[in-house]
């Protein structure tokens, strides 16, 4: 058995690119969706050569390494919101355009969500209003940027620069000025500020960083959409700030707070979740030995094992896939996934949730008992 002919050439299927760059973010939208590698068995792959036994190897690892993103109600129910505040600015350009928050823990896929659903807005305004603008130029629906620990208004407006591929030399407002030109030319409708807690209360550069993306929701006709982790807990949204950031709390009045949550076993309906979540994530994997059931089997270890966390999860179940496949046992089981490393919340975490889990305090099973104080 052969796979197919590459010319002698194998780049493997990694897509690497940029969002915060135009050409990185078209990719990004318009990439072709990945096809699930054919599910060999032992018999199939014994009969390979041993450099296509490797770019099978290969073709699984990139496939396990980007499953998803996984519609979970989680994601449904954000992705509705979205939609609601995005396609309810319609306001014209003399208007402000109430803008959105997403806040959340960290490893809860916040960052994969929003711009799934910026991938699909981007694709959408394209269809419906066409590739290119009244004028001729490309239609540019969505811009993504991150901000980092020391961004400054040069910084943020050079960014948006960076990403239509402008120059970015001059000084704040000379780039503010060629960002706009931009923005209106192009017909962008949302910004998408990824990191925006580094966004601190209680620094002059944060008041100052505040007052600029005021300024953007006032010059720029589009939807501002925030990402960041514990923004509503450091006062950005907040009334009753000092005197020297209540510019910080009108930022608030101009701002939509979402939230992803992780997935709870408290009730039989997060239960439900749970297990039809690992249902969904099984279907996809690509192991010669997997069976039906063989992570829901395993629902209560995974829960302790990531907290319900769903970037916690899909690293163990990547990194799980990649040892059963050099391994040769080519299944998933909790001996296998025992000897894979998580990230260090997920591990802190595990002690406690294994012992409640094996007390009887706490279970995925419908019915099972809820999350419990233990008793003096």
């Amino acid at each position: 058995m052969s796979l197919e002919d590459t010319g002698g050439v194998f780049e493997g299927g990694d897509r690497q690119y940029a969002l915060t760059r135009l050409s990185g973010w078209l990719e990004m939208v318009y990439g072709p969706d990945r096809v699930q590698p054919t599910r060999l068995t032992r018999k199939q792959m014994s009969g390979l050569s041993r450099l296509d036994l490797m770019r099978y190897n290969d073709s699984r690892a990139v496939w396990h390494a980007n499953l998803g993103p996984i519609k979970t109600p989680q994601l449904i129910g954000l992705h509705r919101d979205l939609k609601e505040i995005v396609d309810s600015n319609r306001q014209d350009g003399d208007k402000a355009k109430p803008a959105a928050l997403l806040d959340a823990y960290p490893g809860i896929g916040k960052s994969t969500a929003i711009r799934d659903f910026a991938r699909d807005f981007h694709r959408e305004q394209v269809l419906l209003r066409g590739e290119t603008t009244r004028d001729g130029h490309r239609r540019v629906p969505v811009v993504y940027i991150n901000l980092t620990g020391n961004t400054q208004i040069r910084g943020l407006n050079a960014a948006i620069c960076r990403f239509y591929g402008l120059p970015t030399g001059g000084d704040a407002d000379t780039l503010a000025e060629r960002a706009v030109d931009a923005v209106l030319s192009m017909t962008t409708a949302v910004f998408v500020i990824d990191d925006v807690h580094f966004l601190a209360p209680g620094k002059s550069s944060a008041v100052r960083m505040a007052n600029h993306l005021k300024f953007l929701s006032n010059v720029f006709p589009v939807t501002l959409l925030y990402v960041g982790v514990g923004v509503a807990d450091r006062g950005i949204l907040r009334e009753g700030l000092s005197p020297q950031q209540a510019l910080l709390a009108q930022f608030g009045r101009r701002t939509t707070p979402l939230t992803l949550r992780p997935f709870q076993i408290d009730d039989d309906l997060g239960r439900k979740q749970w297990r039809v979540l690992l249902k969904t994530i099984e279907k996809e994997i690509v192991l010669a030995e997997k069976r039906p059931g063989m992570l829901v089997d395993l629902a209560d270890y995974l829960f302790a094992r990531t907290t319900g966390h769903f970037a916690s999860l899909m690293a163990l179940i990547n990194r799980s896939c990649l040892r059963a496949v050099r391994s040769g046992e080519e299944k998933l089981g909790k001996d296998l996934i025992d000897k894979v490393k998580n990230d260090d919340a997920a591990e802190d975490a595990r002690r406690e949730l294994e012992a409640a889990i094996e007390a009887g305090l706490l279970s995925t099973r419908p019915g099972g008992p809820a999350r419990k104080r233990r008793s003096a």
